[in-house]
């Protein structure tokens, strides 16, 4: 596990979905990048009941890279509370309904290609929410390295040879402030529900001229 960064690709009104991500497969695959299964990572969401007093929010997610893991973040409203647990938790969502109430119309998961290349790994996510098309999603992974600070400059140089200007120069706003720390799995995972969110407040999808 290295660092990951996340980032949205731009979407064209002349350019679907599943064209922008044949179109990022061509030009990952002219870098030399071979195809390595699929990748997904899928977000549910649970309201708890008003009888619990002030509302809390519990965000549930899988990523394929970690198929044994579910990641959970608990938002009271001032704070977020991660928990990393195995399969069984989602049984005990099932059991806590009476308690937490799933918005299943909000449910959105990013699926796409799998690539390696050498130290890299790639993932291009369609987003869905309902099976409704929002955007495209893509991940970067540099695996040999676990600090941030150590890899941004040689990360942001090799998301620009595919993805081209819309690669900002900064890191991503949830980086910014931890790039000198250990990166974790759940590190990704807040990525990816950042993103997730902002797709949520969307009404259709995410596009630019």
């Amino acid at each position: 596990m290295g660092v990951t960064v996340l980032q949205q690709f731009p979407m064209t009104e002349n350019r679907t979905g599943p064209q922008t991500i044949e179109f990022l497969t061509k030009r990952v695959s002219a870098l030399g990048a071979v195809q390595c299964g699929q990748a997904l990572v899928d977000c549910e969401t649970y309201m708890s009941v008003p009888q619990l007093g002030a509302q809390r929010t519990i965000h549930v997610l899988h990523n394929s890279e970690q198929p044994a893991t579910v990641f959970s973040l608990l938002d009271t409203g001032t704070k977020t509370i991660p928990l990393i647990a195995d399969q069984l938790f989602d049984m005990l969502m099932l059991k806590m309904l009476p308690f937490y109430t799933s918005k299943k119309q909000t449910k959105i998961e990013a699926k796409g290609p799998r690539f390696e290349l050498g130290d890299f790994l790639i993932k291009l996510g369609s987003v869905t929410m309902s099976q409704n098309f929002k955007g495209v999603l893509v991940e970067v992974e540099y695996r040999p390295c676990v600090i941030p600070a150590s890899c941004w400059e040689l990360m942001r140089e090799f998301l620009q040879g595919f993805l081209g200007s819309s690669v900002q120069s900064l890191p991503p706003q949830y980086l910014q402030n931890r790039m000198n720390d250990i990166y974790q799995p759940l590190d990704t995972v807040h990525q990816y529900l950042e993103h997730f969110s902002m797709y949520r407040k969307t009404t259709g999808v995410m596009s630019y001229n």
